[in-house]
């Protein structure tokens, strides 16, 4: 039942990415209704953006952590951790490049992976 349910969440992450660009993000963006911040409308784009597709890598971790559970995974602290160290690193690449820095949730999502990384590396 759980590898079920963490194949929905792979399923679920892709086809939201997919037609939120296609159907949401796109639509939203042509015009001029778009609020222009730092200058430019390019910060805002990029924020909206980021924040839709980083639900796709936070879905992927949660079947990822089904799948493993379904498994009988023996350290799942350990593996629950390197997940969330792996969708923070994401969520922080993502952050930055849609941004190009300006956004700083970066930073956040860098020292959350850095701490849950070290943590489940070290105990």
């Amino acid at each position: 039942m759980l590898q079920i349910a963490a194949l929905l969440c792979l399923v679920i992450g892709i086809v939201h990415s997919y037609l939120g660009e296609r159907y949401i993000l796109i639509r939203l963006f042509r015009g001029d209704k778009v609020p222009h911040l730092f200058g430019s409308d390019f910060f805002t784009k990029g924020t909206l953006r980021f924040v839709w597709h980083i639900m796709t890598f936070a879905w992927w971790g949660f079947g990822y952590l089904l799948w493993q559970v379904s498994v009988g995974q023996e350290n799942l602290t350990q593996t629950i951790l390197y997940t969330v160290s792996t969708v923070s690193l994401l969520s922080a690449l993502f952050s930055f490049g849609f941004t190009r820095g300006k956004h700083l949730s970066w930073v956040v999502f860098s020292v959350i992976a850095g701490i849950t990384f070290y943590v489940a590396k070290n105990g």
